[in-house]
C-alpha cells in the first residue's frame, strides 16, 4: 500500500458585495436596489448609502435581552407593536431626507399610521426607537448619537434610547416640544418611559441581564414580565396552601381522632377500676358474711345447739 496523500487544506471564501458605503445614489434607486439587500444593510441620507455595521455579540446579547423585555411588556400591556428585521421608515425635514432602519422600534396603537403584517418598510413616523452601538468607528458612533438623534428629534420621534454595551455612550432621550431632553436614572437607578407608561427597567440590568424568572420575581419588572409563569407560581403556591391547609385539617382530625381515643381509654380504665372496685367490695362483704356466719355458727355450739337446725 502507498502512502496515502494529504489533501490540502481548502481556505473558506466569501463571496461578498464590496461595500457601497458613502456611494452616491438616488432614493428610487436605493429603494430597488439597496433597501432590501442580503449580504448588507444600508440606510440611507440624502443620497448617500450609510452602511449599518455589524453587531457583536455582546451588542446581540444586550439586544435580545432588550427585546424580550420590550416583548413582555408589550404582552402584558398591548399599546403597540415592536418592530424590528430592519423594517426602515422615510424622515423627510427640511434641507435632509432619510431612510433609516432602527434595530428596534414601537409603534403605538394610538399613531395615525399603522403598520400591517406584510409592511416591509414603516410608512409613519415611530414612536420609539433604539440603536445599540457595536465596535463600530468614530463615525459610526457619530451618526448613532448625532446625526440621527438631530433626525429622529426633528422628525417627532417621541423617544429615543441608545445602548451601548460598554456604556460609553448609552442614553434615553425624550422629546419636550421641538426638543430632545436626556432621561436620567431615578434615585433607584430606574429609567421610566413616558411612551410607555409602565415601561421601566433597571440601567444597571442592560449589563447584568438577569434571566426572565428573576426579572418576574423583581418590584422592577414583576409588573409585565413573565405574567405567565407568576400565575402559574401563584396557582401552585395557592395549590401547596390548600395541600397545607388539608394536611393541617387532617393532623387535627388525626389529633381529634386520638384526643377521643384517649378519652375512651381513659373511660374503659376507669370502668374497669369501678368494676374492680366493686368486686373487690362484693368480694369483702361476701368475706364479713362468711366470717359472721362461722362466727353465729361458733356462738351456737357453745350454747349447745345445733346449727344445722337454727334458722335466722
Amino acid at each position: 500500500m502507498g502512502t496515502p496523500q494529504q489533501l490540502p487544506v481548502m481556505e473558506p471564501t466569501w463571496d461578498f458585495p464590496p461595500s457601497a458605503d458613502g456611494l452616491r445614489v438616488s432614493e428610487g434607486e436605493y429603494w430597488e436596489t439597496y433597501y432590501e439587500m442580503s449580504d448588507r444593510v444600508y440606510e440611507w441620507n440624502n443620497g448617500v448609502l450609510e452602511e449599518k455595521p455589524m453587531a457583536d455579540y455582546q451588542s446581540f446579547e444586550m439586544y435580545d435581552w432588550f427585546y424580550v423585555l420590550l416583548r413582555e411588556y408589550l404582552k402584558t400591556h398591548p399599546e403597540g407593536k415592536s418592530v424590528g428585521l430592519e423594517i426602515g421608515f422615510r424622515l423627510a425635514i427640511p434641507g435632509n431626507t432619510s431612510i433609516r432602519k432602527p434595530d428596534l422600534a414601537v409603534v403605538l396603537n394610538t399613531n395615525p399610521v399603522s403598520i400591517k403584517p406584510v409592511d416591509r418598510t414603516y410608512k409613519g413616523i415611530f414612536d420609539i426607537c433604539f440603536e445599540f452601538l457595536s465596535d463600530s468607528t468614530p463615525d459610526m458612533v457619530h451618526r448613532d448619537t448625532v446625526i440621527k438623534k438631530s433626525e429622529y428629534c426633528r422628525s417627532g420621534v417621541k423617544e429615543y434610547f441608545i445602548l451601548d454595551r460598554k456604556g460609553n455612550e448609552t442614553a434615553f432621550y425624550r422629546l419636550h416640544g421641538k426638543f430632545y431632553t436626556k432621561v436620567r436614572p431615578d434615585s433607584k437607578g430606574i429609567i421610566r418611559s413616558h411612551v410607555l407608561p409602565s415601561f421601566q427597567f433597571r440601567l444597571d440590568d442592560l449589563y447584568r441581564r438577569p434571566s426572565e424568572i428573576k426579572m418576574a420575581k423583581d418590584p422592577v419588572y414583576r409588573s409585565f414580565v413573565r405574567k405567565d409563569y407568576q400565575e402559574a407560581n401563584q396557582r401552585a403556591e395557592k395549590a401547596e396552601q390548600q395541600i397545607e391547609k388539608e394536611r393541617l385539617r387532617a393532623e387535627r382530625a388525626e389529633r381529634q381522632v386520638e384526643k377521643e381515643r384517649l378519652k375512651a381509654e381513659t373511660e374503659r380504665m376507669k370502668a374497669e377500676q369501678r368494676a374492680e372496685e366493686e368486686r373487690m367490695k362484693a368480694e369483702q362483704r361476701a368475706e364479713e358474711e362468711r366470717m359472721r356466719a362461722e362466727k353465729l355458727v361458733a356462738k351456737l355450739r357453745e350454747l349447745g345447739m345445733d346449727p344445722d337446725c337454727y334458722t335466722d
